[in-house]
């Protein structure tokens, strides 16, 4: 990767560092003219830059969000014993087959982030998850951390991993297929959040971004602000704040191109515990404030994660996001809030398969349309309505 370097500066320009000028006069104050020093920026973007534009033009598109389905093995696991199924690579591997052939899922969907097991997998007529997704125009996308451990030095806070061997991890996932990235961390409201747990995720974010753009890969920054707690809305907003300036600080630090990006942020909401509960229209308001306050309108897409919202409110709320105009594309990349009643319709059975899959096309449906600001609620089931935040969840 190329680095930033200092231009030298010239003879005439340097001939004014620590002496005076020649014709000063005694006594007078010397008025020197201003140095001139030259920076030239190193972009991290390389020889990707029109392709990283491209990318995520497309996954910012009109009508269409992202399928998360990057849940590790282990997590992968508990949603197939909700439903009774083993974790096994061959379930794993029927569920997330039954999600990325569903038909017509392009139509809603333009990005779906997969586990690395799963980019690297085929159906079981043999033909690979990358080109599935291809045939239907969706973007296919990798996670790319390796999971949270304790930040020592902080209030029991967490950091990322997964810096150590990324550029040469990112070049394969590029050659496989994957045109996209993600990395997540998460800030806690109740443990502070510190400064130190604030910089630590926005510089690990950054670097990430930098090394995915010179590989090729469209980084998606998330930094998630988790709902543990129970603190009002306006805490969730001062806190968001904070932390997505000192990402960006650390984007442009690192010479990360703003064009070949996509955010996943929270959306700013009370704490889970809070006593009042905040309308879709305050949700709106207080989340669309902190993005224009924070957010460069360089930036193609910003594609909210649900975070524990049940089906319903997290498509309640970005389709209130979506009333007027934004300065990007405001859309979805939703893993829980996708998959509940996909999972509840299969139950496993291979009988079920197409009725999941309409299932999933629903969901997928009412959230195109709150990207486009034209969903209502009506005829929505009382599963759908039931909310899914588990106090201290895991990934």
């Amino acid at each position: 990767m190329a680095c930033s370097s200092f231009v030298k500066l010239n003879a005439s320009s340097s001939s004014w560092i620590a002496q005076q000028p020649l014709n000063q006069r005694p006594g007078s104050a010397a008025v020197l003219p201003p140095r001139r020093v030259s920076f030239v920026k190193a972009s991290a973007s390389g020889s990707y830059s029109d392709e990283l534009v491209k990318t995520a033009k497309t996954v910012a598109s009109p009508g269409r969000g992202i399928l998360a389905i990057d849940e590790s093995n282990a997590t992968c696991g508990k949603r197939l014993a909700s439903i009774g199924l083993d974790n096994t690579e061959v379930n794993r591997q029927a569920y997330r087959q039954l999600l990325l052939t569903t038909p017509g899922l392009g139509e809603y969907i333009s990005g779906a982030i997969l586990f690395e097991e799963t980019l690297y997998q085929s159906t079981t007529d043999g033909k690979k998850f990358v080109d599935c997704l291809r045939d239907q125009n969706i973007v296919p996308g990798i996670k790319v951390d390796k999971g949270l451990s304790p930040l020592p030095g902080s209030n029991n806070e967490s950091w990322c991993q997964g810096l150590d061997g990324l550029a040469s991890r990112s070049a394969e996932y590029y050659k496989q297929g994957a045109r996209f990235a993600k990395w997540r961390t998460v800030v806690s409201i109740p443990c502070g959040p510190s400064a130190l747990a604030v910089k630590e995720a926005a510089w690990g974010l950054a670097r990430y971004a930098a090394i995915s753009q010179d590989n090729g890969l469209v980084p998606i920054v998330e930094p998630e602000i988790l709902l543990d707690g129970d603190h009002p809305i306006e805490r969730t907003l001062e806190v968001a704040e904070r932390v997505w300036s000192e990402v960006f600080y650390y984007l442009a630090e690192n010479n990360v191109m703003f064009e070949g990006i996509l955010l996943k942020p929270s959306m700013v909401t009370p704490g889970a515990e809070h006593k009042e509960k905040a309308s879709p229209e305050t949700i709106a308001k207080y989340t669309l404030t902190m993005l224009r306050r924070r957010v460069p309108p360089a930036v193609p897409g910003i594609m909210f994660l649900s975070g524990g919202q049940s089906e319903v409110e997290a498509t309640l709320n970005l389709n209130a996001m979506n009333q007027s105009p934004n300065p990007w594309h405001v859309s979805f990349s939703y893993a829980r809030a996708l998959q509940n009643s996909v999972l509840k319709t299969w139950q496993g059975r291979p009988e079920n398969a197409e009725a999941a899959q309409k299932a999933l096309l629903v969901r997928a449906k009412a959230n195109s349309l709150a990207q486009l600001g034209r969903y209502t609620a009506e005829g929505e089931s009382e599963d759908a309505k039931k909310g899914m935040f588990v106090k201290g969840y895991t990934y």
